[in-house]
């Protein structure tokens, strides 16, 4: 039986956060933990259990995440992959969120070696960006800059969150381990300390800078660059380029999703480009050749006598060549014949004597005509 979608799983977006990653998972581990699903319903709810674990296992990691938006559940397959697959090296962002769960279920904190979010290192949190491309760009590629928010260490206090001349002291209530213990009957609850906020230090003069935080939130420019080829929907990773952790912990990436401009001519399909190519009745009628746009520039395009309305001209490698192709694709020109409007009196009476003449022909000249009225004849019939 094949796997579900990891994010169908989780019941999040591709482009969920860490953060919304992680609250999924915990949301969904809590329902069908075993310890809370008896009887007819447990092993249905140990399926779900193990299978939204697993799909936490790949998502809550930076890298397998990325092998698994590329290339699926083969990017993540140690059979296939070797380290992308799960394994041991999963195990601590799986263990830190399970340890957050049985925190919720039993009234634990969660701190890793007893102590509380003092002493927690926690990754930043992903941004996400969406660049406007137009078509010739995404075909050529690109370098652009972009603008992106980024936290800076304060100089006034040089990050500390004190106001200068002052500093930082412990908190008194958790006695800096940013947890208290309070006990409900027979069972001892650690909770957050409600006065630090799990930071276990108290700051009495913030500096006003930067409001106590450290850092302020400042604008940066990001040169990035845009492969040949991309399409739609695709997204470039910035690694480092997220959010800053806590506690010291490593920044977030930057992931920048590409939104395809409407073009004026052309619209694309994969590798292949279509568009809509006007052509008068006389030279439908008669043929000749016509210039068609591309990428590159103008082509020709031999019309044959009596080409009809919609007829496909398919010219190779005249496409785009995608990201992971080894070929360009292929243009496709539809052609639209146009009907003229605005006709003088005389072109009417032009118009009228042409149609007098290709009527005595019969179904020479209008074999559609023919085909038509005689299958009007049968339905009517």
């Amino acid at each position: 039986m094949s796997k579900r979608d990891y994010y169908e799983v989780l019941g999040v977006p591709k482009n969920a956060s860490e953060d919304e990653i992680k609250k999924a998972y915990r949301k969904l581990a809590m329902k069908h933990h075993p310890d809370r699903n008896q009887g007819d319903a447990a092993k249905a709810a140990e399926d779900k259990f193990k299978e939204a674990k697993e799909a936490y296992e790949m998502l809550s990691d930076a890298q397998k995440r990325a092998a698994y938006d590329q290339y699926g559940h083969a990017g993540v397959d140690p059979n296939m992959r070797g380290p992308g697959g799960p394994g041991a090296e999963g195990f601590g962002g799986f263990a830190e969120a399970f340890g957050d769960i049985f925190g919720d279920m039993f009234g634990q904190g969660g701190g890793r070696g007893g102590r509380g979010g003092a002493g927690r290192v926690y990754r930043g949190s992903d941004l996400s960006y969406a660049m406007d491309v137009t078509l010739e760009e995404a075909a050529r590629g690109k370098d652009a800059q972009i603008r992106i928010p980024s936290w800076e260490s304060c100089d006034t206090c040089h990050g500390s969150g004190a106001k200068p001349g002052t500093s930082a002291r412990t908190c008194g209530t958790c006695s800096g381990t940013g947890t208290v213990q309070m006990r409900q009957g027979f069972f001892s609850v650690q909770q957050t300390c409600p006065h630090c906020r799990g930071t276990g230090k108290i700051i009495p003069e913030p500096c006003m800078t930067c409001q106590g935080q450290g850092k302020l939130k400042k604008q940066k420019t990001l040169e990035v660059k845009i492969p040949a080829g991309i399409d739609d929907g695709m997204r470039i990773r910035s690694t480092g380029n997220g959010e800053p952790g806590t506690n010291g912990g490593p920044p977030g990436d930057l992931y920048i999703e590409i939104r395809l401009r409407k073009h004026d001519i052309f619209e694309r399909d994969g590798d292949d480009l279509h568009c809509q190519v006007p052509v008068s009745f006389i030279t439908a009628a008669l043929g000749g050749e016509i210039e068609v746009p591309t990428l590159a520039g103008k082509a020709a395009i031999d019309i044959p006598e009596g080409t009809q309305a919609g007829k496909q001209f398919r010219l190779r490698g005249k496409g785009i060549k995608g990201v992971r192709s080894s070929y360009p694709g292929d243009l496709y020109c539809h052609i639209v014949v146009e009907t003229p409007v605005k006709l003088t009196e005389y072109q009417r009476k032009l118009l009228r004597e042409l149609e007098e003449s290709l009527k005595k022909g019969g179904s020479r000249h209008s074999p559609s005509t023919e085909s038509w009225t005689d299958r009007l004849k049968n339905f009517f019939s």
